[in-house]
């Protein structure tokens, strides 16, 4: 099984930390970032990464992705 980590932006505070707790619930294998600048890393299993991608476009944020 692959992981995905990626890399978000948000346009403020409070979109990323509700992004961050959804992403935690997913059971994202790590969530860390600059929350309060609005930037967000998550690695995910290859399993959910769709799902944690559809999460953060309807927080507002905008994603990329790398496989590791």
């Amino acid at each position: 099984m692959s992981h995905i980590e990626i890399q978000a932006t948000f346009e403020g505070e409070g979109a990323a930390q509700e992004t961050m707790r959804k992403l935690q619930a997913l059971r994202a294998i790590e969530v860390n970032g600059l929350i309060d600048s609005g930037l967000l890393t998550a690695t995910v299993d290859d399993e959910v990464a769709e799902r944690a991608l559809h999460l953060i476009k309807q927080m507002g944020g905008n994603a990329n992705t790398n496989i590791t």
